[in-house]
């Protein structure tokens, strides 16, 4: 009850069931797998090559040990397998998936050079039986036992030479290094183990493609085996090769979106946040979400800190005009002029002149002495204005606090009292007073020297040259005018110099 109440399934709890499921099939699987048939044969085996006679039951033996060998492959296959799918930890872990491959490589040249050090040892006893009965009454009472052999058996060496490769009375095919080489009569047991490792190392690797054979059929099917098993393996590695780099892939591209939709989230959150603190209308909100979600979709990164410059045109004229239009007109050369009321229509082409800036805490935006070529406007952060005076030959330094400001009004008032000569080439711009460093992340526009020459000469281009030359004649005569009725007074010929820009407008 408390499992299905948690959602598990119910707890089987029929005997006959869970033996059924334990004792078949793999049960048995692991009991012939684990059963250490091979050693048991082997000593029969070699009991069987201690006689004289030649036995045919070496024969069956030996499929016998090649038998076992089937499901202990197969079962390391199957945990091998169970382990790099089931395990989550062990998929992010490349190096143990290359490392268990590695091992099965070692451990099949191991598997190849014990069985031809064990054929080697029979292929050895095979001639001596050959010899045996190609000379019945010199092999009468004796055996191959070490321990039990008597008698003169010098003819075998004869029969079987080892040193010479002699196919005519016995051919020894592949197993004739490991005659020449002494590992089967030496005691060394590293020495056996290395050597008979290299050699199926080597063969493994060249897919036998070395080795030369006896007409033995038994021996060219271990050969042959050697060749395929080679191969199998060879397509087996780099089967898994691909898959596990197919996987790994399919996991960093998992990895990747996980990651990429939190940064979206992030990034959405940090957008609307944005939107919020800056009093947008509902269009507007609307018009931004969309146009940010659009890039999104698209796989286009957002600077979500500072947004306009990622906006359509139209929409970031509108928000430059809602949150600059204001501190626009707060400015004192605009008040004192009445640029709101009479020249509205400047006023806005002004703002959607306005270059989007984004300062970093604790940098420069502009020095003192620098050149005024902008007119910022501080619309998020906070900016420490910083000047240098002399009293009384000593230098004390002031800060000035400022959030949500502008800066740089003295171009704007040079501009427009500036005469044609210096504003059309930006000549003899006044320098900045103050130095204007961030305190924190700073979001801020500005208003560039050379957009606002555009948008002077633009305005004054509606008179036309014709124009501005009846315009200025005009200004002439109402200053000669002035001066003949009042000579003695110098206001005439300050009004017959050059209009302002201003003036014009």
């Amino acid at each position: 009850k408390k499992l299905l109440k948690s959602g598990k399934s119910e707890l089987n709890t029929d005997a006959w069931k869970i033996a059924q499921k334990y004792l078949w099939p793999w049960f048995l699987f692991d009991i012939i797998t684990i059963l250490p048939i091979p050693q048991v044969v082997t000593l029969t085996i070699f009991s069987e090559m201690r006689g004289t006679k030649s036995s045919k039951k070496v024969k069956f033996l030996n499929s016998i040990v090649l038998f076992q060998y089937v499901p202990r492959v197969s079962q390391i296959y199957l945990s091998w397998r169970k382990l790099i799918t089931n395990n989550k930890k062990f998929d992010r872990i490349v190096l143990v998936k290359a490392s268990l491959n590695f091992i099965l490589y070692i451990l099949a040249g191991h598997v190849l050079g014990a069985f031809w050090y064990f054929f080697s040892t029979q292929r050895l006893a095979a001639c001596w039986h050959k010899a045996c009965d190609q000379n019945h009454s010199r092999c009468v009472g004796i055996s191959f036992d070490c321990d039990r052999s008597f008698g003169n058996l010098s003819f075998i060496n004869e029969f079987c030479p080892i040193n010479t490769k002699n196919t005519t009375s016995f051919d020894f095919g592949i197993f004739l290094k490991a005659l020449q080489s002494g590992v089967l009569e030496s005691e060394d047991f590293p020495q056996k183990l290395f050597y008979s490792f290299w050699w199926g190392m080597r063969n493994l690797s060249s897919l036998g493609q070395n080795l030369e054979t006896s007409n033995y059929i038994w021996e060219n099917c271990f050969a042959l085996g050697i060749s395929i098993f080679g191969l199998v393996l060879f397509l087996y590695f780099m089967g898994n090769l691909q898959w596990t780099a197919t996987k790994s892939v399919k996991n960093w591209d998992k990895v990747r979106k996980k990651m990429k939709s939190r940064k979206r989230q992030k990034q959405q959150k940090t957008m609307r946040s944005w939107i919020s603190q800056r009093g947008f209308d509902s269009t507007i909100k609307r018009e931004i979400i969309r146009n940010i979600d659009q890039r999104f979709e698209e796989d286009e990164d957002v600077y979500v800190e500072n947004l306009i410059p990622d906006l359509p045109p139209d929409l970031q004229n509108n928000v430059k005009r809602h949150l600059c239009l204001n501190l626009l007109k707060n400015l004192k050369f605009v008040k004192d002029n009445g640029l709101a009321a009479k020249h509205e229509q400047l006023l806005l082409k002004i703002c959607d002149s306005l270059k989007p800036k984004f300062y970093q805490e604790q940098s420069y935006i502009v020095q003192e002495g620098d050149p005024i070529d902008a007119v910022f406007f501080i619309t998020e952060g906070t900016v420490w204005t910083c000047t240098s005076s002399s009293n009384g030959g000593e230098d004390s330094q002031h800060a000035e606090r400022l959030e949500k400001n502008f800066f740089g009004e003295e171009l704007l008032e040079w501009v427009m009292k500036a005469s044609s000569a210096d504003m059309y080439n930006l000549s003899k711009l006044p320098i900045y007073s103050k130095t204007l460093k961030t305190h924190t992340k700073v979001e801020a526009f500005a208003l560039m020297a050379s957009d606002l020459k555009q948008i002077w000469h633009s305005k004054l281009s509606r008179f036309g040259p014709e124009g501005l030359q009846s315009q200025a004649a005009s200004r002439l005569q109402r200053g000669w005018r002035g001066h003949r009725d009042h000579p003695k007074t110098d206001d005439a010929v300050v009004e017959s110099k050059e209009p302002s820009i201003l003036q014009r407008i």
